[in-house]
């Protein structure tokens, strides 16, 4: 058995329009000036306070935690807006329903997001029941620590051998390789491909059409 693990923002989803739309809010509300976009889209699969922090540059007087809060409470107020959207990226859902329905692969997200926002989108999207196992910063220390991937592993009964994480970002393929699993960048997310390649991405894929090949690839015998 395989386990093939998603991250969600920058992977699955699309959010990156929503993300920065909160994150102005937070730091509005806070006072504070707003950083960059690049820097905002840069921090995306971190926990929120953890995030938060690099945002502040690990200042130890950045009010990390107080702009968390105000950013979970802008999500959630878009959330309920006209016009809220996190599509799935082209191709997404069919490489989703391929792999959903082989009998020799399981299906698992580790993502920064919240249990409660991961059922969001998958409810959002009519994907409900396809992962079976949902590991989220509610659950485990924040990207890159592997905490997430070996939780997931344990849940499953999978070995590191038989896992892959597939993220778009540095922290996606850290983590990974920490837990001892394989590891698929994709560049259609928020991070550089360079990025991806250097922090243990050992495929880079760019076309959503394409990953179900290279994950079977990455898993023939060597002859």
């Amino acid at each position: 058995m395989k386990l093939v693990l998603f991250d969600c923002d920058g992977t699955l989803v699309d959010s990156q329009h929503v993300i920065v739309a909160a994150m102005t809010r937070a730091f509005a509300r806070a006072e504070l000036a707003l950083p960059p976009r690049e820097a905002v889209l840069g921090i995306v699969g971190l926990s929120l306070v953890e995030a938060m922090r690099r945002l502040g540059d690990d200042d130890p007087h950045f009010p990390a935690e107080r702009l968390a809060d105000l950013y979970r409470e802008a999500f959630r107020e878009l959330r309920t807006e006209p016009g809220f959207f996190e599509p799935l990226f082209p191709g997404v859902r069919g490489v989703l329903d391929k792999l959903s329905a082989r009998e020799d692969v399981l299906l698992g997200i580790a993502t920064g997001k919240s249990q409660r926002g991961v059922a969001a989108v998958l409810g959002h999207h009519g994907l409900d029941g396809r992962f079976v196992t949902i590991q989220t910063a509610d659950d485990a220390p924040s990207k890159p620590h592997p905490a997430m991937v070996l939780q997931a592993m344990a849940a499953t009964g999978v070995h590191a051998e038989d896992t892959v994480l597939i993220g778009d970002t540095s922290f996606d393929m850290v983590m990974a390789r920490a837990a001892g699993a394989r590891a698929i960048g994709v560049t259609w997310g928020y991070h550089p491909r360079e990025t991806l390649r250097q922090s243990g991405a050992e495929r880079l894929v760019s076309d959503a059409d394409t990953l179900v090949g290279v994950i079977d690839e990455m898993w023939e015998p060597v002859a």
